[in-house]
Parts: C-alpha cells; structure tokens; sequence
C-alpha cells in the first residue's frame, strides 16, 4: 500500500483509495472512468444538499423501523446535516456525466457520509464494520430511487433561485416602462413602421412575458415533487420495508421544506421522465423570450447614428480594439448565448428522456446535468441583465417623438375619419415629399387643425385614453 491511502475492496477488487479521503473506492473507481465534463457534481450545491437530505429522510425512517441502531442512525444523520449545511461538498468528486444512471453519485454520497458518520463516532474511515455505505447509509434504497429524488428536489432549489431572479427582471423592466410612460415612439411589425405607442407600453410588455414565465417555473416546480422513493430498484419495493416510502417521504418533506409526496406508482414514477421534459419546455420558453427580449434592446440601441437610435444602453466596457469609442450592447449579447445554450439543453434532455428503456432511463445524469446548468446560467443571465444592463437605458426623447411625426404609420390613426382611399394617397404624398401627415392633412383639407389634434393626441394614439367620438370630416 502507498503511504497515505489506504485498501477498499468492491467487487472488481481491491483499489487504494487516499488515506484522508472520505469518499472510497466506488467513487475512486467512478472518477477514473467518467473524465467527461471537467467538473465534479460539487458544481451543483443544491444536488448535494439534495442527496444528504434523501440520505437523512432514509436514515430516520430506518431508525423509526428498527433497521438501525440508534447510535449508528444518530451518527449517519449528523453526517448528513453537516453536508446539507455545506461541509465536505470538496468530496463529491465524480463527473455529473457518468453511465450507471446515477450509481456513481450515489456511491459518492454513501461512502462521504459512511466515513464522516464512522468519524463522529470515532472509528477511523474506511472501517466499515461499523457503518457501511451500503447496508447503512443505503439500507432500503436504491440508485433509482434516490437519485431521482435528489435530482427533482436540487431542480426545485435551482427553480425557486431562478424564480426569484425573474421577478427582479420583470420588476426592472416594470420601473423603466414607468419612467418611459410619456414617451411616444413608433411601434413597428415586420420591421416597418405600424402605428404609435410608448416606450413604456414597450418595456411593460417584458415585464409582463417574464412574469408569466415565472408562474410556469411554479408550475413546472409541482410536477417535479412526486417522488418514488421507497420504490427501490424498478419501483415494486424490494427489500424495503412496507412503511419505508411513506415515513422516508414525510421526513424528506421536513427536511427540505417542500412537500414531497410519494409517486401514485412506483413503477411509473421509477421510468418516467416527464417532469423533466416539461421543466426543460418550460426552460425552453424563457430562454426564447429572454433572447428575443434581448434582440429588441439591441435592435432598439442600434447606431448610435446609423441604427435606430431610440434607447442607449448602458455603457460597461469598449466595445472594440481597433474602433475608437465603439460601444457594443454586451450585457444583451451573452444573454441571447445563454439562451442558445439553453434551447440546445432541451434537446438533450429530450433524446435522453426518449432513450429510456423498459423499467429505468440509465441517462438521467445527462438529463440533471443539462437542466441544472440551464437553471443555473439561466439565473445568472436574469441577475446580469437586472443589474448591469435594464436600469441604465435612457431614452432618446427628442429623436423618438421626431420619428413618430415624420411617419406614416400615423395615417392609421386618420383612415377612420377619411376613409382607407384617402389615407393611402396621403401616406404616398408623405413619402414621396418627406413631409408629416399633419401638415399634408391640412393643406389637402381633410381635416381641420383642432380634428388632427384631437386624433393625434398622444393617448389616443396609444391606446391609453378612450377614444373620442367619431369626428365629422370636413
């Protein structure tokens, strides 16, 4: 044995492991095979907390069962709290992207807290007469039941973290279309000028879509608390004790304060993928919104003078390295990437979730993994976005009130009065000449000056005051 590790026996053979490690050979054995994404499952601290919390659920249940002795019960439940408290997370080493549908993860788990339960007890670690990672920590478990469960309960934690994100977002975005609710600017479809509103009426919109966004997360939050756990291997049960799923579950809804509740069939909920499927559609949809959010603040920011010109965000880096004064709209730019990242996420998740055969889906490590960064950058692109970016946009007042006066889309407004003929021919005059519909209105004598007032004001245009009555043309 090399100095500073000690032997651990599975069933391939025996395999040092280091001396002061409190993971052991399975998880030794699961980092030399599974070198894929360059990271550690560590990356995810709400999946470990997860993982303690399903550990500790199992070992009251067991306890209040008489399957483990209370000493033994008190220690493995002490480990874990320790864990979810955010202690020894530096252990959880094996790649989130491993085969064995999740085994590796678990195996990780079972011997972090099997060796530090075996430490508070004052046993040294890898002495697994006293406490061992499977017939303890694992007793009445299974792979298939737990990591699923750990897995929805890290996405839970992950959604509300997310959750909250976008309602600042949308809050940000709802204060800036306060302060630009007096701001008449030209709404465009298909990229051409339609018809007038405000760049408050603009900016209300994304608060809007982003809160309804944040309701389908709550949504997607409740599919994802059905656990099967207590259904062991393929969901029918064995080798746990009848009451097992039921205490294993009312624990695990104390300890992580979220109301888990046991799946209507075991065998089902052990298959089933669904509810990732659905959070991923629902990832999915903000990440579109987000980004298409995005494309119209870039859009709308555009020059400064040979673009549309209508808002200026805020400045946070230069933006090139052989363009002088160059300011590009960063903040916009890598939030449409994480949306990218997102959209490619859900088709991962789904293949994985097709791949599945008969009574498990071995490919649910990819399926956690991709859903957790999604959350995760996710979150982190909403923050940047509310804080480095929405805040800081100024509206370019004179410009946009300029634009809305020279175009035609306010013939829209006069077709009602004047009739869709009229209109037409005035909307030509206007761009053949470049003068504003006003002008050439009242020249032509459609209309009087105090009519074209009246139907030009601003909150009429705009849908924010009732409309007057029809006028009588001259």
């Amino acid at each position: 044995m090399a100095q500073g590790t000690r032997v651990e026996h599975d069933l391939v053979g025996d395999k040092e492991v280091p001396a002061d490690a409190y993971y052991g050979v399975h998880t030794v054995r699961a980092v030399e095979n599974f070198a894929i994404t360059g990271s550690t499952i560590a990356r995810f601290p709400e999946l470990i907390t997860a993982l303690a919390a399903v550990k500790q659920a199992a070992a009251q249940a067991n306890r209040d069962l008489g399957l483990l002795p209370p000493d033994v019960a008190r220690a493995i439940i002490r480990a874990c709290e320790e864990v979810a408290a955010g202690q020894l997370h530096d252990q959880f080493v094996v790649d989130p992207v491993q085969g064995g549908a999740g085994t590796s993860t678990n195996m990780n788990a079972n011997e972090v807290i099997a060796n530090r339960a075996l430490e508070i007890l004052g046993h040294p670690r890898g002495c697994y007469d006293a406490i061992h990672p499977l017939d303890h920590v694992n007793l009445g478990q299974s792979t298939n039941d737990v990591y699923p469960t750990a897995v929805r309960l890290a996405l839970v934690a992950s959604l509300r973290r997310l959750g909250d994100s976008l309602r600042a977002l949308a809050t940000a975005f709802a204060t800036k279309a306060t302060e630009f609710g007096d701001v008449l600017k030209m709404g465009r479809t298909q990229l051409q000028d339609a018809v007038p509103m405000t760049l408050g009426q603009e900016f209300t919109t994304y608060a809007v879509m982003i809160e309804e966004d944040r309701q389908r997360l709550t949504e997607a939050a409740a599919l994802l608390l059905e656990s099967n756990l207590g259904g062991t291997a393929i969901g029918t049960g064995i080798n746990g004790h009848p009451r097992y799923a039921g205490l294993a579950c009312s624990y695990l809804a104390g300890i992580s304060g979220e109301p888990v509740r046991p799946a209507g069939d075991f065998i089902e909920a052990t298959q089933d993928c669904g509810a990732f499927v659905q959070l991923s559609g629902v990832l999915k949809r903000v990440a579109v919104k987000l980004s298409k959010t995005c494309n119209d603040l870039r859009l709308m920011s555009s020059g400064p003078i040979a673009g549309l010109g209508e808002i200026n965000l805020p400045p946070v880096q230069a933006g090139s390295s052989i363009m002088p004064g160059k300011v590009n709209p960063v903040i916009p730019e890598v939030v449409n990437q994480v949306a990218f990242e997102v959209i490619g996420n859900d088709l991962t998740v789904t293949m994985a979730a097709e791949a599945g055969q008969l009574q498990l889906n071995a490919f649910e490590p990819v399926i956690a993994y991709s859903l957790l960064r999604s959350l995760a950058h996710l979150r982190a692109a909403c923050d940047t976005l509310a804080t480095r970016c929405v805040p800081g946009i100024t509206a370019n007042r004179e410009h946009l009130h300029d634009t809305v006066h020279r175009s035609i889309g306010l013939v829209t407004a006069l077709a009602p009065h004047i009739g869709y003929a009229a209109s037409t021919a005035l909307a030509r005059r206007a761009l053949a000449t470049g003068r504003g519909i006003k002008d050439l209105a009242t020249e032509a004598g459609l209309l009087t000056a105090e009519q074209l007032d009246t139907i030009l004001r601003p909150e009429n245009l705009t849908g924010q005051a009732p409309l007057p009555e029809v006028l009588t043309t001259t």
